[in-house]
């Protein structure tokens, strides 16, 4: 009993942040105005802050394992093909092929995934999955840019083009951030007491805001389309891949807590941004939005059932 209480203290009140910004948004506390300019706030200056100022701090050597970094970037790899491939052997639309590869494998890392691992690792699990969002955010957002691009590949003269999308991915404030980061923990350089001070003042506001931001955007009138399809997709994110990367990574001889943080930032919901690329560039929006809200739902559940794993395999 107590094991299972003390994983609830870890996975419910990031949850429970998330129903705060939705009881907010409910009481009209806040709006959709706010809302965009809250998350503009989150993804241009306090989630940038926090990676950065986390990632710059740590101690790159013991912070960083490219196994670890290799596994998890494998087990996407192979989630995109096969999610892909099947969508392509059930004759999906172009639309729903594209948007059900990318639910199946892009998941919230940045919001919910760090703040899972605080709570369950605190600040060094936190630097170590920082590193690690590093490397993944650019592999998830040209994994996603694929999906999204090849169903249309014989299509031309609607949406966004392959080009600005990579340009979009090299502008991208997170993976600036955390390369800054990595730059600045490998070459030990110092960070100025006034400006340490700052940078933990504003990185300590990323984690809460953004969870509220979720919780002020989730609704289930997203839940529309083939539910069948989100509900499969919701499977293999928020199953599937963490079972997936947890075999990759024993397979490389990866164990202990950089396992942990592997599976957990694999077993996120997910990411909102599915729903905003599937808008941009012809995806199914509709079934974007039912995976996203699903997936997020049942995530309360897996998280505690991977958690109990974890802590049954003494990790």
């Amino acid at each position: 009993m107590s094991l299972f209480v003390d994983i609830l203290t870890i996975v419910l009140p990031v949850f429970l942040v998330i129903g705060l910004g939705f009881g907010l948004r409910r009481t009209a506390l806040i709006d959709a105005n706010f809302l965009f300019q809250l998350n503009r706030l989150i993804y241009y200056v306090a989630l940038p802050a926090l990676l950065f100022y986390k990632i710059a701090t740590a101690d790159f050597a013991a912070s960083f394992n490219g196994m670890l970094v290799l596994g998890v970037v494998l087990s996407l790899v192979v989630a995109f093909a096969l999610s892909y491939v099947y969508a392509w052997l059930r004759s999906y639309p172009p639309a729903a092929r594209g948007t059900f590869c990318q639910g199946a494998f892009r998941g919230n890392l940045a919001y919910i995934g760090l703040a899972i691992v605080f709570n369950a690792y605190g600040e060094e699990g936190l630097a170590q999955a920082g590193i690690l969002l590093g490397f993944l955010v650019p592999t998830l957002n040209l994994l996603a840019i694929l999906a999204l691009t090849l169903p249309h590949r014989q299509q031309r003269g609607q949406g966004r083009g392959l080009r600005f999308w990579l340009e979009q991915l090299a502008a991208n404030p997170l993976i600036v951030a955390s390369f800054a980061g990595i730059v600045w923990s490998f070459f030990h350089l110092p960070i100025p007491v006034i400006v340490d001070r700052a940078l933990h003042i504003v990185a300590g506001m990323a984690l809460p805001l953004a969870l509220l931001a979720i919780g002020g955007t989730f609704s289930l009138e997203r839940l529309r389309g083939d539910l069948g399809r989100a509900l499969l997709a919701t499977g293999s994110k928020i199953v599937g891949l963490p079972l997936l990367t947890a075999g990759v990574l024993q397979l490389l001889g990866v164990g202990g807590q950089e396992l942990a943080i592997g599976v957990l930032f694999a077993g996120t919901p997910a990411a909102t941004a599915t729903y905003i690329m599937a808008q941009q560039m012809r995806g199914d929006a509709e079934l974007a939005g039912s995976i996203i809200m699903l997936s997020t739902l049942f995530s309360v559940v897996t998280y505690t059932v991977a958690l109990y794993l974890l802590h049954l395999l003494g990790i």
